[in-house]
């Protein structure tokens, strides 16, 4: 009797056979069905209410089935899972496992976007309702425990969403008591770009006329980008023809034939397609060289399409070709065996093929062909256009009683044909079910082999039994009988010793147990073996350079060659080596390895690998490069003293160019950086291994290496020897700039700039000052210990001011008495002014303003160089007074800020860079009263053709403040600096405004005490001999017509017009 059992099967089609749905990532489509068994008796007691759930079996991992990993397939609806309307009315009463409504589809985040937050969707109905839980790469998210994560319903919520934490593909399971479904998977990508590397490129340098490519090695980013190129300075792009051509594929800029004009700096430019952010590289200039001008030759094809370009039906298909070639080459298309379909367009001066809605008919091989006077060449490829699995039968809802068979039947198109995979509770279906015991079964059957030419070959026999058969071996109708050149193996492997063309033919391996027999067909053909050549096998080239490997194999015709590049038995990585490697496919059976630019880290042994069906050669060429020298070994200091050090090493690298020099380098606290000394002998040849360096400076710390030169050019140092310090020495360097002058009187004040310590050549170091009066024998010396010091001070009351003295500075340290300076004459201090200046007097001015003037000191030694006024209110002390000094020997000073209506004592004293002299007696002066705070008001306007007249009420000065003596008043024009000004002792005044323009009037009071309060503003604007007036504040005015007033005064910013 059967259990109750309510398993949920899950049915995916997977497109294509398994080596092409890897290779396009096959898309997968499923559909769901619910098998249950009608209760009985035995089984009552397990009722849909009461039964267990089902699922808890997954824990925290996922056992995923091994699908292709990108794809996306029609949501799977429970429409299709309920057939009739009373089925979808039923629904709410009827249990049913889950369905899946939407599932999540594949997802773009841009990283830099404020929305933090990602949902990938996920809904289906059942009943009881189903639970959600989600996977990320087959391992199972809890979601109580990080706290990133959330589900609403059935859709997870990823919030601070980060590529290194949650990139990958996402499956949704829902779950109920009748089992589970598992979802499709949905890759969540991240959107980003990011910065180009900051180092400096390297120039390009090409003759006129032949042909370059510029790299553009973009930066990492996700996903696609576009490319541009930035020709100078940005806006100017690079425009595309016939003649320069921008890859979608590689980024690079490809110009078949440089001319003059291109000469410039040259930046790419990459657009991410989801963010839109753009960056911009490092420009690489473009120069032409001056040795001649690039003959006419054959075209060569740069950047081409893929071999074999795979397509879904429907997309749009780009294909490039483009290539170098003097004259600039013409580029045509043609589909081998076929017309090119005509939706077909041809892009970019027909460098690029693109074909639209691509359909199963436009699959073929494709050729591009480039031609020129000098000759063509041509690259085929072929386009392979797949459909994805659409169902043609699909699986339903059963319920059967306990014992009966089963039969679920389903079938999908798709071309290349589907394979199928059946699940349970979203398991694979292989994992719950164990066969015991089974017939033979083949898979796959027939097979095809290719066998090489003089080789052996193993023809595999491997069915699926239980228990293990009996296998038999046949050709034709006669059965194998093991010999020396054929053998059976444990295995059930028949194999062919040194194969020969008469082995070819059908091999038929028998497998039979109690349960059945089966048969499988191998079909064996044998072809000659392929050679392959690589060429050059050795080759040298300069750093900088670049070469052209070309691996070549000659084939049976019937089969298809693969290859595979190799650097040092390690396969090439062409995309990660920055653009230095590019991979050409010229044509089926010939393969060339670009290397651009070449490092000495290229050097090395290069491995073509070519592979058919029937056997794998390898070839092997060596690459040589030749580049300056590495750096020589540790540095050694032999012997030091105090000028020279004895220095030896040992040789580095030549790669493979012959070293030709040596040079020293030396560094010090005192140099900037590394310095290039002299050498004993100079120069050093590349056969020496020590050398002296000379002409070092005494008592000085010293670092030292070497660096390697020969003809490629200059190498990488060595690393710095150990710090030595030279030995001590009588100093060389005398002090420079020796002068002298100031200082109080009957003072000798000598000064002089200190030795740098890089001279000073030892401990103990001094000077030591010499001095004389002009027209004496005998030099004083005095000695002065501090290698810092700058100034000696010498006093002497005999001697006047401005007395002539010849002086001179010497060094001295422990080892003894250096060199003097040159001979120089000194002239001792003047000291400070002796006497005051004459006839100070003190004028008020205005309120605020008092004017002070005097006449200097009688003429002697002591002369100032400027002047300092004190200056303090009547009746306080001077030190609470203020102090102001002049710029040079000026004799007056007007000092501002002071108080109105107030007595002040001033006095002025001359000074020089001694000291001050004596000030002079006080002078008194009182400031004038405070001009009158009220301002002009009640202005009336009578305009009279291009006069404008002003009125306004006469200002009253109060008992405190300055009598008034007139008024100012101020014109000028908007957008100009100068200031018409018109003093007037009425209250009133006729203005001219000579021009249209806009004006701007005011009045000021004047009085004793300097100018008062201005009055509102007024702006006249003048066009067309209209006048237009706006108060700029609040104001009483009038306006009138000529010879007439108006009642109404001027509102603040009122305008109001008046013609004449």
């Amino acid at each position: 009797m059967g259990s109750p059992w309510k398993p949920l099967l899950l049915l995916s089609v997977i497109s294509g056979l398994s080596d092409f749905a890897k290779a396009v990532g096959g898309r997968q489509v499923s559909y769901a069905a619910v098998l249950w068994m009608k209760p009985d008796s035995s089984s009552a007691l397990l009722s849909s209410r009461t039964r267990p759930r089902h699922g808890h079996g997954y824990g925290g991992s996922l056992v995923t089935p091994d699908w292709p990993t990108s794809f996306s397939s029609s949501h799977l609806s429970a429409r299709n899972l309920l057939h009739s309307p009373e089925e979808r009315r039923s629904e709410e009463s009827e249990e049913f496992g889950p369905v899946f409504v939407q599932e999540p589809d594949d997802a773009i985040f841009a990283l830099d976007s404020e929305e933090k937050k990602v949902m990938m969707s996920c809904e289906a109905r059942g009943n009881p309702t189903p639970e959600y839980s989600w996977f990320i790469n087959g391992t199972k998210l809890n979601v109580e425990v990080d706290y990133r994560y959330s589900l609403i319903d059935g859709n997870l919520i990823i919030t601070n969403a980060s590529e290194t934490a949650d990139y990958g593909r996402y499956q949704c399971v829902a779950e109920n008591s009748y089992g589970m479904v598992l979802s499709r998977d949905a890759l969540l990508q991240f959107a980003y770009l990011g910065a180009f590397s900051g180092r400096t490129r390297g120039g390009v340098s090409v003759r006129e006329g032949q042909g370059v490519v510029l790299m553009c090695t973009p930066p990492p980013h996700s996903p696609e980008i576009i490319y541009s190129w930035v020709f100078n300075e940005f806006p100017s792009f690079v425009a595309e023809d016939s003649r320069r051509f921008i890859s979608q594929v590689t980024g690079n800029l490809y110009i078949s034939k440089v001319q003059p004009s291109d000469v410039g700096s040259y930046i790419c430019l990459v657009k991410n397609t989801v963010t839109n952010a753009k960056v911009l590289s490092p420009p690489t200039p473009l120069t032409l060289r001056t040795d001649g001008v690039m003959g006419e030759y054959e075209p060569k094809i740069e950047v081409h399409f893929s071999p074999s370009v795979l397509a879904a039906k429907g997309v749009t298909v780009r294909l490039e070709c483009f290539a170098l070639g003097n004259p600039v080459p013409t580029i045509t298309w043609r589909k081998m065996n076929g017309n090119i379909p005509k939706k077909a367009r041809l892009r970019k001066s027909q460098a690029v093929l693109e074909i639209p809605n691509v359909q199963l008919e436009d699959s073929g091989t494709y050729e591009c062909k480039a031609e020129n006077p000098r000759g063509g060449t041509a690259f085929k490829g072929h386009l392979q256009v797949y459909t994805l699995p659409q169902w043609t039968s699909t699986i339903n809802h059963t319920q059967m009683d306990s014992g009966e068979q089963l039969q679920w039947e389903c079938r999908a198109t798709a071309k290349p044909r589907p394979s199928y995979r059946w699940l349970r509770n979203g398991l694979p279906l292989a994992q719950q079910i164990r066969v015991l015991a089974s017939a033979p079964v083949f898979k796959p059957n027939p097979t095809r082999l290719i066998a090489t030419l003089g080789k052996d070959v193993s023809l595999e026999c491997k069915p699926k039994a239980s228990p293990k058969p009996k296998v038999t071996w046949r050709r034709g109708d006669r059965r194998i009988q093991p010999s020396r050149r054929i053998m059976l193996l444990r295995n059930n492997t028949l194999r062919i010793i040194n194969a020969s063309r008469s082995d070819e033919g059908s091999y038929v391996c028998r497998a039979e147990n109690q349960f059945g027999s089966a048969e499988m067909t191998a079909m064996l053909w044998v072809k000659e073996a392929m050679r392959v050549d690589l060429s050059p096998s050795r080759v040298e080239v300069t750093v900088g350079e670049s070469v052209v490997l070309s691996c070549k194999a000659s084939h049976d015709p019937s089969l298809d060659v693969t290859f595979q590049w190799l650097l040092n038995q390690q396969p090439l990585n062409v995309q990660q080596e920055g653009g230095h490697y590019e991979y050409t496919q010229t044509q089926s059976s010939t393969v060339d390895l670009m290397i651009r630019s070449i490092l000495l880290k290229h050097a090395g042994k290069y491995g073509c690998r070519a592979q058919t069906s029937a056997d794998t050669v390898f070839a092997e060429a060596e690459l040589l490069v030749r580049g300056p020298p590495g750096p020589p070994g540790v540095v050694i200091v032999e012997e030091i003293t105090d000028t020279t050090a004895t220095l030896s090493w040992s040789s580095g690298l030549d790669n493979h160019s012959p070293i030709s020099s040596y040079h020293i380098q030396a560094r010090s606290p005192f140099s900037l950086g590394w310095q290039t000394v002299r050498t004993d002998p100079d120069p050093v040849s590349g056969g020496l291994e020590s050398a002296m360096a000379v002409a070092l400076n005494p008592w000085v710390e010293y670092e030292f290496r070497v660096v390697a030169s020969n003809a490629i050019g200059m190498g990488d140092p060595s690393t710095p020897s150990r710090g030595v310090r030279t030995k001590e020495a009588v100093p060389s360097v005398a002090p420079a700039n020796v002068s002298g002058g100031n200082g109080r009187r009957h003072e000798l004040v000598i000064s002089w700039e200190p030795v740098s310590e890089e001279f000073q050549n030892g401990e103990g170091f001094g000077y030591i000052v010499a001095f004389r009066a002009n027209g004496t024998r005998g030099w004083k010396e005095k000695m002065v210990t501090s290698a810092d010091s700058t100034t000696y001070k010498y006093r002497d009351e005999t001697f006047p001011p401005l007395t002539p003295f010849e002086v001179k500075v010497g060094v001295y340290n422990n080892k003894g008495d250096g060199p003097f300076s040159g001979v120089v004459t000194v002239f001792s201090a003047e000291g400070e002014p002796r006497e005051a200046p004459l006839e100070v007097k003190a004028t008020s001015t205005s309120s605020s303003e008092i004017k002070i003037t005097w006449r200097p000191p009688h003429p002697g030694p002591g002369r100032p160089r400027g002047y300092e006024v004190s200056y303090w209110k009547e009746g306080e002390q001077e030190d609470s007074g203020k102090k102001k000094k002049t710029r040079g020997n000026e004799t007056s000073m007007v000092l501002s800020g002071l108080t109105g209506n107030t007595a002040y004592l001033v006095t002025v004293r001359g000074f020089n860079p001694i000291g001050q002299g004596p000030a002079s007696p006080p002078s008194i002066a009182k400031t004038r009263k405070d001009p009158p705070t009220q301002s002009p008001a009640n202005l009336t306007w009578i305009q009279e053709g291009n006069n404008v007249s002003l009125n306004w009420d006469p200002v009253k000065a109060q008992d405190n403040e300055s009598n008034v003596i007139g008024y100012t008043v101020l014109l000028s024009q908007e957008g100009r600096v100068h200031h018409q000004v018109m003093r007037t002792i009425n209250p009133s005044a006729v203005l001219s405004l000579p021009e249209g323009g806009t004006y701007v009037m005011e009045v000021r009071v004047v009085s004793e005490g300097g100018e008062g309060s201005s009055s509102s503003k007024v702006r006249v604007l003048t066009s067309s001999g209209i006048v237009f007036i706006v108060a700029y504040e609040p104001v009483n005015m009038a306006c009138c017509y000529t010879a007439q007033k108006w009642d109404q005064l001027l509102k603040p910013d009122q305008i109001i017009a008046s013609k004449s």
